[in-house]
């Protein structure tokens, strides 16, 4: 449940906090993309990724309720020129939700290359980031759903709206598995966590990843990272924290006037948001937008959609596809290495 600037912490240690998941169809595969590590908290981030931790893409099968396949991936210390090596596990069934067990071995390999093993494929490195959204939106979105009042968009101009994220870069982590594994038609929910081993030899779950732009809506003013949405099972959302959002959804859409039943309107987006798992059907073209979301690509304007289903009302970001078309790539790994 995290973004880009979610707590001060991301800018002394941003190797462990998720910027985003991406999850969409290239041919015969399903694509996992997890980016951690943004420049945008400042030009002076550890580069790499946290030797000490592991990147974990979770996929939840038909509609369970917990994860039938963890792909785990882990690095070692930098090497010369920065380059770590990586190791892959596949962790199936009760092992998928168990910190401690080992799962098996699938490949070897090191960042900055591709390495691919029978069906599975893996890229991680640093690359320009494709997500693009002008703040000041956030700023005014941010506003009126912390005091539940109609936002100012009157006072929006999308026509100037610029990327904040212009020239910054993440890590990437590019899975491509083939849909002998998952697959086609197969309902899955995927989200994605990264976890830091324990002085006491376990493992603590850091921070997760499902929905776009959850974070910076819902709980923008934890900036000590107080809250536990973070470290919880995704099954927990809902029991949680729906009452919370459908709380704040229903306050500004009652302000802003865009339903006729703004408590309805806030359980039923409250709903569809938890648990906090991006939904895709395997082998279908993926889309987070206004028709469906299904799966997120890269080109996708989340944050447009993500607004406007709160405010139940459009909400022009006055950016496109086309703002980071050059931070997208055709073929494998899909991202462009900075």
């Amino acid at each position: 449940m995290s973004h880009h600037l979610d707590t001060p912490l991301a800018r002394q240690n941003g190797r462990l906090y998720i910027d985003d998941l991406y999850v969409f169809p290239a041919q015969d595969r399903t694509v996992l993309v997890m980016d951690v590590n943004s420049t945008i908290t400042g030009p002076d981030v550890t580069p790499g990724f946290h030797p000490e931790a592991r990147y974990e893409f979770k996929v939840h099968l038909d509609n369970a309720d917990y994860e039938t396949l963890t792909y785990r991936v882990s690095f070692a210390e930098a090497g010369p020129g920065g380059r770590q090596d990586l190791r892959l596990h596949l962790l199936t069934g009760d092992e998928a939700r168990e910190d401690g067990a080992d799962g098996t071995l699938v490949l070897d390999g090191r960042t900055g290359e591709a390495a691919s093993q029978g069906d599975i494929r893996i890229w991680a490195g640093r690359i320009a980031d494709s997500f693009y959204i002008d703040l000041s939106l956030l700023t005014i979105i941010n506003g009126a759903v912390k005091s539940g009042t109609a936002p100012d968009l009157p006072g929006w101009r999308p026509a100037a709206a610029q990327n904040s994220f212009a020239g910054t870069t993440v890590e990437s982590i590019v899975l491509e598995i083939s849909h002998p594994l998952l697959r086609t038609g197969t309902r899955a929910g995927i989200w994605c966590a990264t976890k830091l081993a324990t002085d006491a030899g376990g493992w603590q779950q850091v921070n997760r990843a499902g929905h776009p732009m959850m974070w910076p809506i819902f709980w923008p003013d934890d900036t000590r990272f107080t809250y536990p949405a973070n470290t919880r099972h995704p099954s927990a959302d809902f029991a949680q924290d729906g009452k919370h959002v459908a709380g704040l959804i229903t306050a500004v859409v009652a302000a802003a006037g865009t339903t006729g039943d703004p408590e309805g309107y806030g359980q039923i987006v409250a709903s569809a948001l938890f648990p906090d798992v991006l939904s895709y059907v395997i082998g279908t073209p993926a889309s987070y937008g206004f028709a469906t979301r299904n799966g997120r690509t890269l080109a996708d304007n989340a944050p447009e959609a993500m607004l406007s289903l709160v405010l139940n009302t459009a909400v022009p970001s006055g950016l496109t596809p086309a703002t980071a078309r050059g931070q997208r790539a055709a073929g494998f790994p899909y991202v462009v290495p900075a």
